[in-house]
């Protein structure tokens, strides 16, 4: 479909310069923290560790990776679906994918440039597409802070901060599904600034769309999607400290993999970088696990995880703008 008028969804080039800095300063300071454990640690014992992984062994955790990005992309699918987009799955996975190219850029861009591959191809606008993206993230806070809770109560011990990190992780997801409760969040804003009226009003619209997905067997199937996906990469940690020689148990490596995502989310750093990176290596620490073995485990899980998804993303990004384009020619 032709797109009319103004792109409002495409992301902002008016600081690509600092965006960009911002990036690679955040990358920058993540590797150099895991050099300096690294080195405090010994390249030899860590090297030693990273040769026990065999191709097979990686490929297993890859394999968990891409289930888990194909099952919540099936999940942004029946969402799209029950929102009314006239899209198909190819095209849904499409875009779901390509928008992992941009999970470490400033401001969620991933976002945004779905939501513009959508009006490009659709015609319609950011605030009636807005819902679907909204979902999609409140969808992976609500899994993930009920797997954690699921984690800490089949675990044998606890994390200390972990049961606060998923309720205010469930919190937000309920208040972000919530049409009524989520408008009047934005309206005390509005009152609070005083400024920006059209985008509070587009906000309040987007928020009222929400009651699209207030219907029983969608959330059911958005949960249970993700539920299984995020599992599916808990479950591969877990497998990666077996690998490495660590004895964690499943719940108590799904309980760190989760806390860790969700506390590196918390910092507002793109992709979490730097905060969950931390936050795995000191608490598996905490749990009797080598650095010789936790800082090798982090970078690869991490490899497996959120840079697996980049490359997927940088792979099927060109396939998605090229569509996009025939789509306004």
């Amino acid at each position: 479909m032709m797109n009319h008028g103004p792109d409002i969804s495409a992301p902002n080039p008016a600081r690509p310069g600092r965006d960009q800095g911002l990036m690679f300063g955040l990358i920058a300071l993540v590797g150099l923290g895991l050099w300096s454990l690294g080195t405090a640690t010994g390249w030899a014992e860590i090297g030693a560790q990273l040769a026990r992984l065999q191709p097979w062994q990686v490929a297993i955790l890859l394999a968990l990776s891409a289930g888990n990005y194909l099952l919540r992309g099936l999940r942004w699918h029946g969402l799209a679906r029950r929102l009314g987009l006239p899209t198909g799955l190819w095209q849904n996975l499409r875009h779901y994918l390509g928008g992992f190219a941009m999970s470490v850029t400033p401001g969620r861009l991933g976002e945004l440039v779905r939501m513009r591959w959508l009006r490009r191809e659709t015609g319609w606008t950011l605030e009636r597409t807005a819902p679907l993206a909204l979902m999609d993230r409140a969808g992976d806070l609500a899994v993930m802070a009920l797997l954690l809770a699921l984690a800490l109560t089949l675990a044998a011990d606890r994390i200390a901060g972990a049961v606060p990190v998923a309720a205010l992780a469930l919190a937000a997801a309920v208040t972000a599904t919530r049409p009524r409760l989520l408008s009047a969040l934005v309206t005390r804003l509005y009152r609070a600034l005083g400024r920006f009226p059209r985008a509070f009003a587009r906000a309040r619209g987007a928020a009222r769309r929400l009651t699209r997905f207030c219907h029983g067997p969608t959330l059911a199937l958005a949960l249970g999607l993700g539920f299984l996906g995020w599992l599916a990469e808990g479950y591969a940690f877990h497998l990666l400290l077996g690998f490495l020689g660590a004895e964690i148990a499943l719940w108590k490596a799904v309980s760190i993999f989760v806390f860790a995502t969700l506390a590196g989310g918390l910092t507002g750093a793109p992709g979490g970088l730097g905060g969950a990176e931390a936050a795995m290596v000191a608490l598996l620490s905490l749990d009797g696990v080598p650095l010789e073995i936790s800082v090798p485990a982090t970078a690869v899980i991490r490899l497996t995880t959120l840079w697996f998804a980049i490359a997927l993303g940088l792979a099927v990004f060109p396939i998605a703008e090229r569509a996009a384009a025939r789509a306004t020619a």
